[in-house]
């Protein structure tokens, strides 16, 4: 469970699961030599993952590389499924911003031998989240400026408009495989720009409109 500012007072949140897009801005499939997907395409994290805004980041033993993605998250407040995509904004409850920690090494180890990215994306604290949970009515999630520093200095800057699928198409596409309950988060993906952390480093990471989060990062 994690508590986020919302409304003036707090929100526990309790999510069955954390879905994660892959691939949903056209720079960073680039930057990874990925190709762009058909469809919305996604994976899970487990919600012990969640690192409270503030938190440290721990580079497990055996991670030589983690990298930071910076990503628009979505809080689903009424569960289902089957939503037809025209009806999915009835199912948001907020917005906010979390970071997709990455072990880059795992992952491509993982890729190259057709396994599973479960060990790459889900070790604990690999998906910290922002300090404020912006109400869906309060806000429109396309046109942002979405950011990451490290250390005072911008690794990645885009905006939401670059999505290539619609945050609607999203909830209705993982609908149509599982069903969505309440509390549940739906990342929707990184920007250009993703790249290594190390013991010490500071992050920030924002979204206009919705409150920063800031982590710090050690190795042990």
């Amino acid at each position: 469970m994690v508590k986020l500012m919302f409304e003036g007072s707090d929100l526990e949140l309790s999510p069955s699961k954390i879905v994660c897009l892959l691939r949903t801005y056209a720079a960073h499939a680039g930057e990874l030599s990925n190709d762009l997907p058909d469809r919305p395409r996604f994976f899970l994290k487990p919600p012990s993952a969640l690192l409270k805004n503030g938190g440290i980041v721990r580079i497990p033993e055996g991670v030589a590389t983690l990298h930071h993605e910076v990503e628009l998250a979505v809080v689903i407040g009424k569960g289902g499924r089957y939503i037809r995509e025209e009806d999915s904004h009835h199912h948001i409850k907020a917005y906010t911003v979390m970071l997709d920690l990455t072990s880059r090494d795992i992952q491509n180890e993982a890729r190259e031998k057709g396994l599973p990215w479960a060990e790459a994306k889900g070790y604990d604290t690999f998906a910290p989240i922002g300090p404020e949970a912006v109400p869906s009515g309060a806000m429109d999630p396309g046109g942002r400026r979405i950011w990451l520093k490290v250390n005072g200095e911008i690794r990645q800057e885009g905006n939401t408009d670059q999505l290539l699928f619609p945050v609607d198409m999203m909830i209705s596409e993982i609908s149509r495989v599982m069903t969505l309950e309440p509390d549940d988060i739906i990342m929707t993906g990184t920007p250009a720009g993703v790249g290594p952390l190390v013991d010490g480093d500071v992050v920030e990471a924002g979204i206009d409109g919705i409150a920063p989060l800031k982590i710090t990062v050690r190795s042990k």
